[in-house]
């Protein structure tokens, strides 16, 4: 029988650059039991033993996911990790995706009380974003011409509206618009990675005159948010995350120029294409995720210093 307050959590994906700072949050409480569930076992025993973690979590294989526990809360912070293999496999996305859905699924059908949350993606409003998310975006996409830079939305969308159909269970899809922290794979191509990449090797970084606007959520907001979603009274349903200000790509620069020393330069042709398509405004005004008593701490330029800060200690 589910005990009245949730504290046994499952996360699958726990590698992942997401799923280890909700680890972190989660184990900090003290007041979870945390199964970890990876496909890189030894890079996760190592993080557990770098961040003194090992009394607060289990780690798990993914046979051993039905047997394990009797989890009340699962978190699926699986996903491609790098942006190159959505480009490279294609295909991929979509079967990983499905795969792990699946699998969650079907514990579900056999333990309804558990509750499952999903990191989704903003990118479910496909790539059209002069403007940011709002609660009456459309979807724009041209079925009969579909890029590889389409699918990694499809898939997100695919996995909420199947999701939604299931009303009677409790899952939770959380769409992250962006995020950084110590833990970012600094080989993938994002914007601050340029910035870190370029920082590091001292050269000057090329870029385009479109200030294009990001949002990326604080850690420990996200940790309050995942804890809201396991209240009584939340129940099916989808919410965009934000943090309490999103930043301009030049506030950004400017930080770590000032800061850090970054050189940059403005030319025609921009140093930075995200996979998922160019999105001007990536940020959403939807903010129904208040309702349940969602309130960020940290704006995004909060996040990146602090993120930041924490990645030059190591």
């Amino acid at each position: 029988m589910k005990s009245p307050t949730p504290n046994k959590i499952a996360i699958l994906g726990a590698t992942g650059h997401i799923a280890r700072n909700l680890i972190l949050g989660l184990a900090a409480s003290q007041e979870y039991e945390l199964y970890l569930f990876s496909r890189f076992r030894d890079r996760m025993a190592l993080f557990l033993e770098e961040k003194q973690l090992q009394k607060h979590a289990r780690l798990c294989e993914y046979s051993q996911f039905e047997l394990t526990a009797d989890y009340d809360v699962i978190i699926n912070g699986v996903g491609i990790g790098d942006p190159r293999d959505l480009i490279q496999h294609p295909f991929k996305v979509f079967e990983i995706t499905e795969h792990y859905d699946k699998l969650i699924l079907e514990y579900l059908h056999e333990n309804p009380a558990a509750i499952y949350i999903n990191l989704s993606s903003g990118a479910v409003y496909g790539s059209d974003f002069d403007q940011p998310a709002t609660d009456g975006k459309w979807l724009k996409l041209d079925p009969n011409h579909l890029s590889a830079q389409e699918f990694y939305g499809i898939t997100k969308l695919n996995m909420e509206a199947k999701h939604r159909s299931l009303g009677q269970y409790r899952i939770v899809d959380l769409r992250i618009f962006g995020f950084f922290s110590e833990f970012i794979d600094l080989d993938s191509r994002y914007l601050l990675t340029d910035i870190i990449d370029h920082l590091r090797k001292g050269e000057i970084l090329h870029t385009s005159s479109d200030n294009i606007v990001r949002d990326y959520v604080h850690p420990w907001d996200l940790v309050q948010l995942i804890k809201l979603c396991m209240k009584e009274d939340v129940r099916n349903n989808v919410y965009d995350v934000f943090s309490l200000k999103p930043a301009a790509k030049f506030e950004i620069l400017d930080y770590f120029a000032g800061s850090y020393g970054l050189k940059y330069e403005i030319q025609d042709n921009p140093s930075y294409n995200s996979i998922t398509g160019s999105k001007t405004n990536y940020y959403s005004l939807n903010h129904r995720a208040t309702q349940i008593g969602y309130l960020p701490r940290y704006t995004s330029l909060q996040s990146i210093k602090n993120g930041y800060d924490q990645l030059i200690r190591v």
